[in-house]
């Protein structure tokens, strides 16, 4: 028998009047995490679903999160943990439970996802992405919400170039397995809940770093990898010259001047009009729950940046910020001409999965995100040299994640 399913009128009504019950996959992430902190300060009840880990409980698991998140005991009231496994049927949650989280859903959305670039790993990310996602359609079928929220990626635009715009996808070549999953979970998406009187809605973020206002994160891939890895040479080059006899750093044309500035002669690709698009995290929840508020069935929502940041600008925040110098950009060809030194060998070694992120030069267009954000007056923070060392520096105390949670 189909479910009661609640109408768009009631959804909008709910929303308006903060009594609308989110489910929400993905909330253990780094995404999720703030979307469903941001849904509970603002009044809605969320039911998150979250695993265990095998050594904490997925109640013990979002507990810790809520913590770093310093959410006060009301909000908390309104948040139900649901234990469960998005590859499972019935997405793992326990029969006696699932009634009541069916009934009690009236709208999803879905965060979850595999974002690993790597083929070898494909069969984890198509269970995640394709699998996974085929889970949550189920259980939004068996439920009695009205609306779907997908949260995309910018980048199931594959290799495109030029404009990219708020429509679906055509692309059918990808840069990675992730790419080509979020693209056919679109339209998985579409065709289920069209199928299902389901509406729904898809929402595709660029690049997304950490809070520009704070830096702080509880991620650091992307955006932050490429400064770890400066940073990693830098250290084991400099414990070398001063605890060493130097040789590994000679090796790499590594050496430290007599004010302390560490000399890492490299340089790193770019192409004319290129960079990276990125986002805060802070924009990003700001943008999402705009326009999921004010968001029409079958929409498709670019939330990015108007402005790519260059990759200079980074290697030159890089310097500043950490000591450096002798970093510099390049074309393609100038590394025909002069091919690659040992250093950046393994920079290109240990980068190359960002590399079309890194030197991208398209636009997301976001004339219908535009006009829904532009009148509340969200718009994208500029990354600027403070917002980089508030992120870096962050992520560098954090011990680039492993320190996030010390002590518990």
């Amino acid at each position: 028998m189909s479910p009661e399913r609640i109408s768009p009128q009631s959804v909008e009504h709910k929303r308006k009047d903060r009594s609308t019950r989110f489910f929400l996959t993905g909330g253990t992430g780094f995404l999720g995490s703030h979307v469903a902190v941001e849904l509970l300060k603002r009044g809605f009840e969320v039911s998150l679903l979250a695993r265990s880990d095998g050594r904490r409980s997925a109640a013990e698991r979002v507990g810790r999160l809520l913590d770093w998140f310093a959410l006060p005991a009301e909000p908390r009231l309104r948040l139900r943990v649901v234990e469960g496994d998005l590859t499972q049927p019935g997405l793992g949650i326990a029969p006696s439970e699932l009634p009541a989280v069916l009934q009690g859903t009236d709208e999803i959305v879905h965060l979850a996802s595999n974002t690993s670039f790597s083929e070898r790993k494909r069969p984890q990310v198509e269970a995640a992405n394709i699998g996974g996602l085929s889970r949550v359609l189920e259980f939004a079928r068996a439920s009695q919400a009205g609306f779907f929220h997908h949260v995309s990626t910018a980048f199931v635009a594959g290799k495109a170039t030029g404009t990219c715009f708020e429509e679906p996808v055509l692309q059918r070549e990808f840069n990675n397995v992730y790419e080509e999953t979020k693209s056919r979970g679109e339209s998985a998406v579409s065709s289920a809940c069209g199928e299902a009187g389901i509406e729904s809605a898809i929402y595709r973020p660029s690049v997304v770093y950490g809070d520009s206002r704070t830096g702080r994160s509880l991620r650091f891939n992307a955006l932050y990898y490429p400064v770890r890895m400066l940073l990693f040479v830098k250290d084991v080059c400099e414990r070398d010259i001063r605890e060493g006899d130097g040789s590994k750093a000679r090796e790499l044309g590594v050496s430290i001047d007599p004010d302390g500035t560490t000399q890492l002669p490299m340089r790193v690709e770019t192409v004319e009009q290129g960079g990276v698009n990125i986002i805060p995290v802070d924009y990003f929840t700001d943008s999402l729950l705009a326009l999921m508020e004010a968001t029409r069935p079958g929409a498709i929502f670019h939330i990015a940046s108007p402005k790519l940041t260059k990759i200079e600008d980074i290697a030159d925040y890089s310097s500043r910020l950490f000591h450096l110098t002798g970093i510099s950009t390049c074309t393609a060809q100038e590394f025909v001409e002069r091919p690659k030194r040992p250093l950046e060998l393994l920079f290109s070694h240990y980068v190359g999965a960002y590399g079309p992120y890194m030197k991208d030069t398209r636009a997301f267009d976001m004339t219908k995100s535009a006009a829904i954000l532009g009148p509340r007056g969200i718009t994208c923070p500029e990354f600027d040299y403070n917002v980089f060392s508030r992120c870096m520096l962050f992520a560098v105390a954090a011990g680039w994640g492993a320190g996030l949670f010390a002590g518990s």
